[in-house]
This record gives C-alpha cells, structure tokens and sequence, in this order.
C-alpha cells in the first residue's frame, strides 16, 4: 500500500475518533446545539403568524433556514476554528512532520467536521418533527433532496471553512467572519421571504451559498405551493446546484494551497508566540 493511501486510512481513522468523541461529550454537545435549539424555541413563538399571502406558518417555515445556519456554522466555522486551535496547541506541527501527515489530518478534520455537522442537523429533526406542522419529513423525496443539497452545501462551504482557519492566527479573527455571515443571514430569506427586500439585497443574498443552503432545504422540507414566495415563484434546483457548484470548485481548488502555505510556515517558534499570546488573553 502507498504512503499516501496509508495516510488517507489513517485520515478516515481520525476523522471516526473525532466525531466519535464530539457527539459522546455532552459539553460540546449542548455547544453545538444551544443557539438553533433557542431559534427554533423563538420559531415556535411565531407559528401563528404567516407566511403573507399563503396562510402557512412563518414558523415551520424558517425552520429550514434556520438548519441551514447551523449546517453553516458547525461545517465552515467549526473547520476554521478546529484548524486554528490545533495551530495554537502545536497539533498541526506533529502531523506536518509526519511523513503524508497533512494529508491524514486534513482528511480527518474535513470528514470529522462534516460527520458533526450532518449529525447535528438530524438531532435538530427531533424538535423539530415535535414543534412544528406543516413540514413534508415523511416523504421520500424530502430525504433525497435532504441529501444532495447537504452534500453540495458541504462542498461548498467546508472547504472555505478550511482556508479560514488557515488565514487566522487566533479564534478573535473570526469573530468579522461571523458577524458578515449573520448579516447574510438578514438578506437570505431566512426568516422572512427574500422577495420581501429590495431587489439589489436580493442580488446580494444570492452571491453566497447562504441563500441557496436554505433555499434547498426550504425545498427539501416545505410543500412546493411555498415556493410562490421565492425568486422566480420556484426552488430553482439548477441555479442552487451552479452557485454551490462554483463555491466548492473555488474552495476545493484554493483549499489546498493556503493549507499548503500555512503548513510551511509553521514552526516550533510559531507554536510557542501563539501560546505566550493565548496566555496573554487569559491571564
């Protein structure tokens, strides 16, 4: 066997260790879910109001957005913020001088993240078959659309999660990354139909895989009449699966060579100023 497929076993082997042991810790558990749990609490709140013009709960209807969000966050975010913790503790230099270590622990990391992140969302389904009415969940065809724009929201987003944690140097770095994603977040339509902004917000909303991560899942879960209030009066499937095409070609071919660049630059010293500089901030 090469070295490389030696490498990839021992990816795959990793990335089974660490989801394993993120969804058997209850802390990180209650981490990941306490943010959509209280969004899908404040849905509930609303599930007498309507959607304008369809007599469907507003509600039900942002439940699918608000899973998008958090496939969003626990894929992208959770990535970054992994890379950078293991750049701070030195992780990320024992596999850099491991023969074909990178590839190992990129391969680990990536499938690990992306395990959490599918996991996460079918525990949400939970509350959310409990919750909410109105919701297709029973239906073959919500599965399989479930799992095709999973799979390319992933390829989409993960890998831009990938090049993040390599440009930063601390977990603070993110935090204008996490604020421009809520502020996609506002013009998304994920609370309230995108139709309702103004059309150059829509134009805008529509740039980032944001809109289409929910838009697909919208599709996924909702009946087809509530496709009236979107874009186009239809789900548009073609145009998701272009715009979340492109965003993982451009992530999947500029992920390796930031990861690349950034594994070249660490070193022992490295390791050492991000330690004396964590400890810094929490001292």
């Amino acid at each position: 066997m090469s070295p490389r497929m030696v490498a990839l076993g021992a990816g795959l082997q990793r990335g089974w260790i660490e989801f394993r042991q993120t969804v058997t810790n209850g802390g990180q558990l209650v981490g990941w879910l306490f943010w959509p749990v209280i969004a899908l609490v404040v849905m509930y709140f609303l599930r007498d109001s309507t959607v304008p013009g369809m007599g469907f709960s507003l509600g039900s209807h942002s439940v699918p957005g608000i899973l998008g969000i958090n496939t969003l966050f626990t894929g992208l975010v959770g990535l970054a913020f992994a890379l950078i913790v293991d750049r701070e503790d030195g992780t990320l230099l024992r596999a850099k001088a491991t023969p074909n270590g990178m590839l190992g622990y990129v391969t680990g990391k990536v499938l690990a993240q992306s395990a959490i992140t599918v996991a996460i969302l079918l525990i949400l389904l939970v509350p959310v078959v409990l919750l909410f009415d109105g919701l297709a969940l029973g239906a073959v065809t919500t599965w399989l659309t479930l799992v095709w724009v999973l799979t390319f929201g992933l390829l989409a987003t993960v890998p831009i999660g990938a090049i993040l944690g390599s440009l930063f140097n601390s977990t603070q770095g993110l935090v204008p990354i996490m604020v421009l994603i809520m502020v996609l977040v506002g013009i998304s339509g994920v609370f309230y139909p995108i139709t309702a902004l103004p059309e150059w917000l829509q134009w805008v909303g529509q740039v980032f895989p944001v809109y289409w991560l929910g838009l697909g899942l919208r599709s996924a879960f909702l009946p087809d009449a509530l496709a009236a209030v979107e874009i186009g009066e239809t789900w548009r499937h073609l145009e998701m699966i272009g715009v979340l095409g492109l965003w993982a070609v451009v992530g999947l071919v500029a992920a390796p060579v930031v990861l690349r660049r950034m594994a070249r630059r660490e070193s022992g010293a490295t390791v050492a100023a991000r330690r004396e500089s964590v400890a810094r901030r929490t001292a």
